[in-house]
């Protein structure tokens, strides 16, 4: 469902499809469909902080103010569907002066515009041994994650609890003022479904840490065309594109407008030390603004 990015140390292409792939496949589509209609049983208990007609006409002047104040940023998970997309449109709004991702490879881009992103290679086994990858950065953004069909359910609470909690840590200390996760609708530490459960725990966790800022999106099943195909996600975008467009919006969203309302929420100032975007407020906000190219 486009949820998790990147991916633990070990984890890679499943080989050449054979009977046992396939019935994989099946396996892996059946269960990604049935955690979309969980998803969709799952309700928020926050409001989300939407845009108003105001904060829409303003967003440019917003932009352009956040420009001039020549703030720093990380991204954890740049190599996911997510991140990918949140590199773009930051490189493409030029919204900040750095731009660090931190992950444990280097990714390679083939445009200029690229060129200036500063890459940090680190270990998630032992970060405190990378903490000064994490220090001199005004704002982070977390889109870290993986897949428990893809790294089991321990390397999934690995990836998705402690490496993300372990960077958060990090991150206050090294002195970012503005946290952004990445979480999901239905995130509930109390959950007996694993996936909303360890959201639910890191949400919490991360609240802790006392940011200046946290900003928490839960968006509903994430939609996007990955590089790397997967059936079940092949599936689930079938069953949102046959509902209505209004029922789909509601329980789904696009990666571009995530990826979207996170960088309009960040340029808009906010009194709220903890901000929580559900899914209509993810909408709201990053579809706010027509001057941005589709």
């Amino acid at each position: 469902m486009g949820r998790g990015d990147g991916e633990p140390p070990g984890t890679g292409d499943a080989g050449t499809a054979g009977p046992a792939a396939l019935s994989a496949a099946v396996a892996a589509a059946a269960a990604a469909l049935v955690a979309a209609l969980l998803l969709l049983r799952c309700e928020d208990a926050g409001s989300g902080a939407g845009s108003s007609m105001a904060e829409t006409e303003a967003l440019p002047k917003l932009r352009e103010d956040f420009r001039m104040q020549n703030k720093s940023v990380f991204i954890l998970g740049a190599s996911g569907e997510t991140g990918r997309v949140l590199l773009k449109e930051i490189l493409e709004q030029s919204l900040f002066s750095k731009v660090t991702l931190i992950g444990r490879r280097k990714l390679t881009f083939d445009a200029d515009a690229y060129k200036n992103v500063n890459q940090e290679v680190v270990d998630f086994e032992k970060l405190d041994d990378y903490a000064s990858a994490f220090q001199g950065h005004d704002v982070g953004f977390c889109c870290l994650g993986t897949t428990r069909k893809k790294a089991g359910a321990e390397g999934f609470v690995r990836v998705d609890r402690d490496y993300v909690l372990k960077s958060a840590e990090l991150a206050k200390a090294g002195g970012c003022k503005h946290f952004n996760l990445l979480s999901s609708k239905g995130a509930d530490k109390s959950s007996n479904f694993l996936y909303l459960q360890v959201k639910g725990e890191v949400e919490a966790r991360v609240e802790e840490l006392q940011f200046d800022r946290y900003s928490v999106f839960r968006p509903g099943v994430l939609l996007c065309d990955r590089q790397e195909s997967r059936p079940g996600e092949w599936l689930v975008r079938k069953f949102f594109g046959s509902l209505p467009e209004s029922w789909a919006s509601g329980h789904s969203a696009p990666v571009t407008t995530v990826v979207r309302a996170m960088l309009n929420n960040a340029v808009r100032p906010s009194g709220e030390k903890k901000e929580l975007l559900d899914n209509k407020a993810i909408h709201d906000l990053g579809k706010a603004d027509s001057s941005l190219t589709p």
